[in-house]
C-alpha cells in the first residue's frame, strides 16, 4: 500500500454505541411533480409497463436500493391536492390546475394507485394531508378512508373503488413547508401550529396508532428558523412525534471544496433542530422526546436555469431534471453519513426525489431507465448501513473553504449489524488532489476481516452518466488491509469508500 503524507485516524468500537438504525432514514419521496409519476413510476404502453402501467425496469432500480419508506403525494403539490380527485374510476377524474408547479394534473394516478405501487417496491408510504387549502375534515376523511377496516361511508367508499383491505398507513406529514411564503396556504407559525394540533388529534382519533410529522423550517436559511420550530411545538408537541427538516444544496460558484463541506452546515441545522426540541421538552416538562424527519434534502441546482423558462399548464413536463455530477455523489454519500451520526435522533429520511425529479434514477420516456451519479452511495448506505450507528472517533488534518473552517479531509462513520456480525466503514475523501491513508482501530472486532472495498472515483468531478454511458460507477479494488486490529486503507482523492468487514467464520 503506497503512502500518502495526508493520514487520519478513526477508532471503531462495538461498545460504543450511537443508536439502532432505524431503516426509514433511507426513504425516499415521489410528488406528483415533472415527470415523477407519469413516465417515471408509471407509464402505461411502455415495454416494461405491467397491466398496471407501472415501468417493471423502474421497479428493478427502486428494488436495488431498497427504499423502506416514500413520502407521498408532495411536497407542495399537496398543499393544493384534493385527494378525492384521485380516487374512483379513472374515466370520471377531474384534471386540475396544479398550482404548485403550474402544469395539468391528470389524476390517473391516486392514493389507490400508489399503494399498488409501493407494495410492488417493498416500501412503505408516507402519507402527507394538505393543510394548505384544506384541513381537519380532509384529513380525517383520508385517513378513514385510507386505514379503516369498513363499515363506514369512507371506508366503505374505498372498497366500492376495489380495495377490500384497508392501506393501513402508518406514517403522516400534517402538511408540507407552510413557512414558506411560496406554500399555498402559507401560515404563521401559530396559524400552522394551532391547526397542525387539532389535525392531529382528530386523524388519532381515527385511527390511534398513527405517527405524525409536523412541518419544520423549509430549509436551514428562512429567517424564521429557529423561532418556527419553537412555535410550532409549543402548540403541537404532545400530538406529533417528529418534526421535519428539509434542506439541499448546489454548487452554483462552482467551488468543489466550499461544495464538499456542506453537510458542516447540515451537521448544525440538525443539532439546532435538537435542541429547540429539547428546549421546548424542557419547558413543557414532559418525558416524550420529539425525533426528526428529514424528509427532503439532496442536491438540487442544475435544473433551475431549464425550469426557469418553461411554459405553463402542460402535462408531466421535465421538471427539476438535474443531471448528477461526480462531485454531488460525494456530497450525497456525505449527507448519509451526517444522518449516521444522528441516528439516535434522526430517525426517518427521504432523499428528495426517487424517479427523474432530483432523482438517482432517470427515464425516457418509452426508453431506457438508468442509475445517476447519486444512485450509488444512497444504494450502499440503504444495502449496507443497517444495525447500529457507531460513535466514530475520528481525527482528520483539515481545511478551510468560502464558507467553512477546520473541515475535516475525512468524513466517515461506522455501522455494526450485531446479527450479521458485520461492520461497514463509510467515508469519504474530501482532499481535490492528494489520497488519505487511514488508519482505524478495530481491536474490539476480534476475528473480522475485509470483505470489499467499494470505492466510487473519478477523475473528472463533473462527470455525469446518461442513458447508454454510465461512465461514474463502483469498482471493488479498493486497498485495505488489517492485521492485529488495525485496518489500513488507502482513500483515493475525491472519492467514496464502504469498506466491509464480516467475522470469519469459526472465530
Amino acid at each position: 500500500m503506497s503512502q500518502s503524507s495526508l493520514k487520519a485516524k478513526m477508532v471503531l468500537d462495538k461498545e460504543y454505541k450511537i443508536a439502532p438504525i432505524d431503516n426509514r432514514i433511507y426513504g425516499s419521496f415521489i410528488e406528483h411533480l415533472g415527470r415523477a409519476v407519469y413516465g417515471g413510476i408509471y407509464e402505461p404502453g411502455h415495454p416494461t409497463a405491467d397491466s398496471n402501467g407501472f415501468r417493471r425496469d423502474v421497479l428493478e432500480l427502486v428494488k436495488e436500493l431498497n427504499v423502506p419508506i416514500v413520502r407521498y403525494p408532495g411536497g407542495n403539490f399537496v398543499s393544493g391536492y384534493n385527494w378525492e380527485d384521485g380516487v374512483g374510476p379513472r374515466e370520471s377524474r377531474p384534471r386540475r390546475l396544479e398550482l404548485a408547479w403550474r402544469t395539468i394534473e391528470t389524476n390517473e394516478v391516486g392514493t389507490n394507485e400508489f399503494a399498488d405501487w409501493a407494495k410492488l417496491a417493498n416500501t412503505e408510504v408516507m402519507m402527507a394531508v394538505n393543510l394548505g387549502t384544506r384541513g381537519i375534515d380532509a384529513a380525517r376523511n383520508l385517513i378513514e378512508y385510507c386505514n379503516i377496516d369498513g363499515g363506514t361511508y369512507w371506508s366503505d367508499l374505498r372498497k366500492a373503488h376495489g380495495y377490500k383491505e384497508p392501506h393501513r398507513f402508518k406514517t403522516w406529514c400534517l402538511g408540507n413547508e407552510m413557512d414558506g411564503p411560496w406554500q399555498i396556504g402559507h401560515k404563521t407559525a401559530d396559524e400552522y401550529g394551532r391547526l397542525a394540533v387539532e389535525t392531529a388529534k382528530t386523524m388519532r382519533q381515527v385511527d390511534p396508532s398513527i405517527e405524525l410529522v409536523a412541518c419544520g423550517s423549509s430549509h436551514v436559511g428562512m429567517p424564521t428558523f429557529p423561532q418556527w420550530e419553537a412555535t410550532v411545538l409549543e402548540h403541537t408537541y404532545e400530538a406529533v412525534d417528529y418534526i421535519s427538516l428539509h434542506q439541499y444544496y448546489g454548487n452554483p460558484q462552482n467551488d468543489a471544496a466550499n461544495f464538499l463541506a456542506r453537510t458542516m452546515d447540515m451537521d448544525r441545522f440538525i443539532r439546532t433542530v435538537i435542541a429547540t426540541c429539547d428546549f421546548v421538552k424542557a419547558k413543557k416538562r414532559s418525558k416524550k422526546t420529539i425525533n426528526l424527519s428529514f424528509d427532503e434534502w439532496n442536491v438540487w441546482y442544475h435544473s433551475h436555469e431549464a425550469d426557469s423558462k418553461r411554459d405553463p399548464w402542460s402535462i408531466a413536463p421535465p421538471q427539476l431534471e438535474d443531471v448528477y455530477t461526480f462531485e454531488d455523489a460525494l456530497l450525497v454519500g456525505s449527507m448519509l453519513i451526517t444522518f449516521l451520526k444522528h441516528a439516535d435522533r434522526v430517525k426517518m429520511a427521504c432523499l428528495a426525489q426517487l424517479v427523474n425529479v432530483i432523482a438517482p434514477i432517470m427515464t425516457d420516456n418509452g426508453g431506457s431507465a438508468w442509475r445517476q451519479t447519486i444512485f450509488f452511495p444512497y444504494m450502499h448506505a440503504s444495502q449496507f448501513g443497517r444495525g447500529y450507528a457507531l460513535n466514530a472517533v475520528v481525527a482528520s488534518p483539515v481545511y478551510d473553504s468560502k464558507d467553512y473552517t477546520d473541515v475535516p479531509y475525512l468524513d466517515a462513520t461506522g455501522v455494526y449489524n450485531e446479527e450479521s456480525e458485520e461492520l461497514t466503514i463509510f467515508a469519504v475523501n474530501r482532499h481535490l488532489s492528494e489520497p488519505l491513508a487511514l488508519e482505524c482501530d478495530v481491536r474490539s472486532f476480534a476475528g473480522y476481516e475485509i470483505v470489499e472495498h467499494i470505492v466510487l472515483e473519478h477523475d473528472d468531478l463533473k462527470a455525469v452518466n446518461r442513458a447508454g454511458e454510465a461512465n461514474v460507477v463502483p469498482h471493488t479494488n479498493g486497498r485495505s488491509a488489517i492485521s492485529d486490529g488495525v485496518l489500513e486503507a488507502s482513500l483515493a482523492r475525491t472519492s467514496w469508500n464502504v469498506i466491509r468487514l464480516a467475522k470469519r467464520k469459526g472465530d
